[in-house]
């Protein structure tokens, strides 16, 4: 292919339209272009907010990546993705950067719809190496000719799946790529076993000389009588298990290439060239540094693994929080923990994310967090609470989804005292569909023992907690991502399983769950002051559902809405009518909910005014549903 002129002394960036355009680049261009789509991603993700650190630790890999493979044609399958800002670069999405994340702009994933260049959708982790593995399988089968390359992180690395794929793949002996980005990070420092394994491989310089040299040495030994060579055989077996990097792949039968410097684009091209022609399945581990080339990142990735926006020269995020209900649940356990010793602390990689930093800081070793692996983490918890103990295991709600067979059968068919923390209940905004938490009513409310709760404030939660703690079944707890506040109903006696009347009215009946109730209070004084006086019921339980207390009040209005930051299929409002039913009371019903289908990507606000969920909407949909004339009927 004919090179381009070098464009190093003006700019590199500007050239690039497809992947195409980086095989004319002369090899000296390509470090220049990092460096530009370094400070591109800076310049452009500190104002919208995004996966920073993450993105610049992958700029040369992607370049390689591009350089060396031929997408579209060439399948590259990106773990968890929030690392794909650099693809969607190279792949004629740069102008739409600016929008990345925004409510009507590109995903921050990758997104089949989205590109001809993004060949799966991913947002959950651990998932590549089986997607690839079955896109490679097709491709045989088809009679096609392509590679399928997958790039995993060592921390995605830690999730049950990706084991599960790597001893299929390394079985099958089919022509499967694999890219171990092992940057030592997933959000958090990464933990277990696996990642002591890689870093010692990362960080041990006498590895690499046993490798360069083991070869040569084996070569020297002398062949001897065929009963000795077997025994020689494995010897040499044990020292290569002992001695050179990367065996536990070479044992699973991958080949295994590197550590490579993740940063050094020949040095990767290299060996991905090697590769292409390479017959059955092959990792490549590159080491890497999560936030390359901006200090603040670089020291603080944690911070800026998901970052609002934020000021370039000095670093500081342009919003501070002021609180989550996350926090509260993390200061609250430490609070009870400081008074019962059986109180154990769980996460999967997420000690931060769910506010349990404090807790671990406090009590190191009644903290556990076993990297990503939510169902381990699960039954984890309930081997802890068959001994008495009192596990608290506190995950976002869009990756309980994944420990659900344990949930069901660890821990809900044994009725053990396990308390579910589910964060990031409802959407959360930005990360679009693959993170809103708007399913985990339906998947914790059919199950047999579990109660599920939810608060519509801070001080709600923190009841809510001491309650679980005390209990001797599992209870379920779902709270929503970011800010709340105190003080939102009035103080009023906890009672299990029972709805809370908060205002008296005639026209109309509106139960509502969880953190929706401030949306619903400030729609009922826009209704008062068109004259419709609303009954609010509040259910901080969803299971035991209260139906005495929504019965008598819709006997009284005769009109009913329900209201919930959740799927409108199996959520809060199905659960009230289904009950209803049972009681042969039939009442019109405006069920306010995320409708069946998948919830894109936009900030919290701009999704509930879509959908219909401010106060202004709900308003409008209750005058609408009184405007019919239709009241309630009774089967006698």
């Amino acid at each position: 292919m004919k090179r381009r002129d070098c464009l190093c002394s003006t700019g590199v960036l500007e050239h690039i339209v497809e992947p195409a355009d980086l095989k004319e680049l002369r090899p000296c261009c390509l470090q220049k272009l990092a460096d530009e789509i370094r400070t591109f991603l800076i310049e452009k993700i500190s104002r919208t907010g995004g996966h920073i650190a993450s993105n610049l630790g992958v700029v040369e890999l992607t370049i390689a990546l591009h350089t060396v493979f031929s997408s579209p044609k060439d399948k590259l399958v990106w773990d968890v993705g929030h690392q794909t800002y650099v693809h969607k670069i190279l792949t004629g999405r740069k102008d739409e950067l600016v929008n990345i994340r925004q409510m009507g702009g590109i995903s921050g994933f990758p997104k089949i719809s989205e590109s001809i260049y993004d060949s799966f959708n991913t947002g959950h982790s651990s998932t590549s190496l089986s997607a690839a593995l079955g896109m490679a399988r097709a491709r045989d089968l088809l009679g096609e000719d392509h590679h399928v390359v997958a790039i995993i992180g060592d921390g995605a690395l830690t999730g049950g799946m990706a084991y599960e794929a790597l001893n299929d793949a390394g079985n099958c002996k089919t022509n499967l790529i694999v890219i171990l980005n092992d940057n030592g990070m997933s959000i958090s420092k990464n933990v277990g076993g696996m990642s002591r394994y890689l870093s010692r491989i990362r960080t041990e310089p006498i590895y690499f000389k046993v490798r360069d040299d083991f070869q040569t040495l084996m070569e020297k030994i002398p062949a001897i009588g065929k009963s000795a060579n077997k025994v020689l055989h494995r010897v040499k077996g044990s020292i290569k298990c002992l001695l050179l990097p990367g065996m536990l792949f070479e044992e699973l039968g991958f080949r295994y290439y590197g550590p490579l410097d993740g940063h050094n684009i020949p040095q990767m091209q290299e060996v991905m060239k090697k590769v292409k022609s390479m017959k059955g399945p092959v990792l490549i581990h590159v080491s890497t540094k999560k936030g390359c080339g901006y200090t603040p990142a670089e020291e603080k990735p944690q911070q800026y693994h998901g970052i609002t926006p934020f000021d370039v020269e000095t670093g500081k995020v342009k919003k501070l929080s002021n609180g989550s209900f996350s926090n509260v649940f993390g200061h609250k356990l430490v609070d009870l923990a400081n008074k019962n010793k059986k109180i154990v602390a769980i996460t999967a990689a997420m000690p931060e994310g769910t506010g349990l930093e404090p807790f671990s800081q406090r009590f190191p070793n009644r903290f556990f967090d076993v990297g990503i692996a939510e169902q381990h983490a699960v039954t984890m918890a309930a081997g802890m609470a068959t001994k008495g103990l009192k596990p608290v295991v506190a995950i976002y709600s869009s990756f309980f989804q994944r420990a659900y067979d344990q949930i069901i059968h660890d821990v809900s068919l044994m009725n053990l005292n396990v308390t579910f923390g589910i964060d990031r209940a409802g959407v959360v905004g930005e990360d679009g569909e693959t993170h809103q938490g708007i399913y985990d009513i339906a998947l914790f409310s059919t199950l047999p023992n579990i109660t599920l709760i939810t608060p519509a404030d801070y001080d709600e939660l923190e009841k809510m907690l001491e309650y679980a703690i005390e209990q001797d079944g599992p209870v379920a707890i779902r709270y929503p991502r970011g800010q709340g506040r105190r003080g939102l109903i009035p103080q009023m006696p906890f009672i299990p399983g029972k709805a809370v009347r908060l205002t008296e009215g005639l026209d109309a009946t509106i139960a509502v769950t969880g953190h929706m109730l401030q949306k619903v209070l400030e729609a009922v004084k826009l209704l008062h002051e068109k004259g419709i006086n609303c009954e609010v019921l509040y259910y901080r339980f969803i299971r035991p559902f209260d139906v005495d207390t929504l019965v008598q009040s819709v006997c009284k209005t005769g009109q009913l809405m329900t209201v919930e930051d959740h799927i409108i299929t199996g959520g809060f409002g199905s659960i009230a009518l289904s009950k209803l039913n049972e009681h042969d009371v039939h009442v019109p019903c405006e069920i306010a909910a995320f409708p069946d289908e998948p919830i894109e990507h936009g900030e919290p606000k701009q999704l509930y005014e879509k959908y219909g969920l401010e106060p202004a909407g709900l308003a409008n949909r209750l005058m609408n549903r009184l405007s019919t004339g239709k009241k309630f009927r009774r089967t006698i």
